[in-house]
């Protein structure tokens, strides 16, 4: 009986995995990221912390809510729990490389014969006790498929959660740049205001003086209101952007009060690297080539379906009379038996379920050379932005210093006279306008920079993934 267990024992432990081993699939990439030739950013960085990221934006203020995302944002405490539940999962599929084993002890008192002429030929009473046992094992691979399966759905799920640790960072950070440009604008129209009631009391002063007429002094309150407005809607924005970030810190609005400050005017620009490098720095390329060993060892569970199952069984134990004598080697009773077991028909569901699985697979490989194709394309857009805006907030920056050299000019005429106020309400319009747009422009550069390094995978990289436990040792 040990002999034919050893045997048993020996070949489930040389049992091959069927199915196909895995191998990572080609993705497309380009040697060089083509909006990033011939442009330098006026402020680069050269690399970014790992784990922070943020830092590269030197605003402690920054710093402290960012920090606060890992612990308290509630998106992310989901991505945990979910990477928690498959690390569970692992060791669930992971148990079942172990033989199952299962025992049943009985004790049964019996007598055979009766009384009178066939008292010979009856015996005493009998006591029997026994241990059947049946043990189960993966000779095909199945259970090791599973594993593999489940070991890179776990990573997946680490990925996942990395990934959604970037988005809610990233989120709060464009959240917080688009606050203090709420902010800039707030002191652009404070200023403005001061402007635009100076330029009221002229007014004001010159129908006094009955050289200007009533209608330039109605002109000049109505500039002077319509600025109170704009004002009164840059402030609405602001709140609304701090509730946001209240929410992805883990607290109500009502726990949060930023206060406010200017919007910076350093635009950190970190280098891309070169295109390859992308495929290991960002988690969702990383989920979605774990996605394909996961369905790749899936196969390999469907293919194990077309082998059969089989079964250890044994009987062990004692009987006899009296119960002194019961357990002597003489009464000492054992069996040894093996069974398989293999569908005959089924309707073509094997078949079916291995195309399927394969299938699963093709899907995966798409999605991955397509979260590929969307990262680069990712990186391509925000290196484009940052060119183009680079140029533009040069521009808007002139167009600014010439609108309001026009106002100085234009309003000292109009106190000596020799133009109408119209002309001082078109310059000082002009230059509103100009200042919002540059403001724009230096917002919008700020926001394209957080993508960047967002779309960069945020200093992330796959070697932060859990590695694949080897197979656990068996007995």
């Amino acid at each position: 009986m040990k002999r034919a267990v050893c045997a048993v024992l020996v070949l489930a432990v040389a049992g091959c995995k069927v199915g196909p081993d895995y191998s990572r699939a080609t993705a497309p990439a380009a040697p060089a990221f083509k909006e990033l030739a011939g442009w330098k950013p006026i402020a680069p960085r050269d690399g970014i912390d790992r784990g922070a990221w943020w830092s590269v934006y030197d605003d402690p203020l920054l710093d402290t809510l960012e920090r606060q995302v890992e612990v308290s944002n509630q998106n992310v405490k989901a991505a945990e729990a979910a990477y928690r539940q498959a690390l569970e999962l692992v060791r669930e599929a992971r148990s079942s490389l172990f033989p199952v084993l299962t025992a049943g002890p009985s004790v049964t008192r019996s007598q055979s014969g009766g009384s009178g002429s066939s008292a010979l030929f009856s015996r005493g009473p009998q006591t029997s006790y026994s241990l059947e046992g049946t043990a189960s094992w993966d000779l095909w691979g199945k259970v090791r498929r599973q594993v593999e399966s489940q070991a890179a759905a776990a990573q997946v799920s680490a990925a996942d959660l990395a990934n959604a640790k970037l988005s809610a960072q990233g989120s709060l950070a464009t959240d917080y740049f688009d606050l203090r440009a709420a902010d800039s604008l707030v002191r652009l129209l404070r200023d403005t205001l001061v402007e635009y009631n100076r330029s009221l009391k002229i007014t004001q002063n010159q129908y006094d003086a009955g050289t200007a007429s009533r209608a330039d002094v109605i002109t000049a309150q109505v500039q002077v209101e319509s600025a109170q407005a704009q004002l009164v809607a840059a402030g609405v924005a602001r709140a609304q952007y701090e509730h946001a970030i209240a929410v992805l810190t883990g607290h109500p609005p009502a726990d949060l009060t930023i206060p406010e400050a200017p919007l910076t005017s350093t635009v950190p620009v970190v280098p891309p690297g070169v295109p390859s490098a992308l495929l290991e720095r960002r988690p969702d390329i990383a989920a979605g080539e774990r996605t394909m060993a996961e369905q790749n060892a899936l196969i390999g569970v469907a293919v194990a379906a077309y082998y059969p199952d089989i079964t250890l069984s044994g009987l062990f134990g004692f009987a006899g009379d009296p119960l002194s004598k019961v357990f002597s080697v003489a009464n000492r009773v054992w069996s040894l038996g093996a069974s398989a077991s293999e569908t005959l028909f089924e309707g073509g569901y094997r078949p079916a379920a291995t195309a399927a699985a394969r299938a699963a697979y093709d899907e995966a490989v798409a999605n991955y050379r397509q979260t590929v194709l969307s990262a680069f394309q990712q990186v391509e857009d925000e290196l484009s932005d940052l060119h183009i805006l680079q140029d533009q907030a040069r521009a808007e920056d002139a167009t600014v210093a010439a609108a309001r050299r026009a106002v100085d000019v234009t309003l000292n005429e109009y106190q000596a006279g020799t133009v109408a106020y119209t002309s001082v309400i078109t310059e000082q319009t002009q230059l509103l306008s100009a200042q919002q747009t540059a403001l724009s422009v230096q917002q919008s550069r700020l926001v394209a920079s957080v993508a960047l390094i967002q779309a960069l995978g945020g200093g992330w990289d796959s070697a932060q993934l859990p590695p694949q436990q080897p197979d656990v040792a068996l007995p």
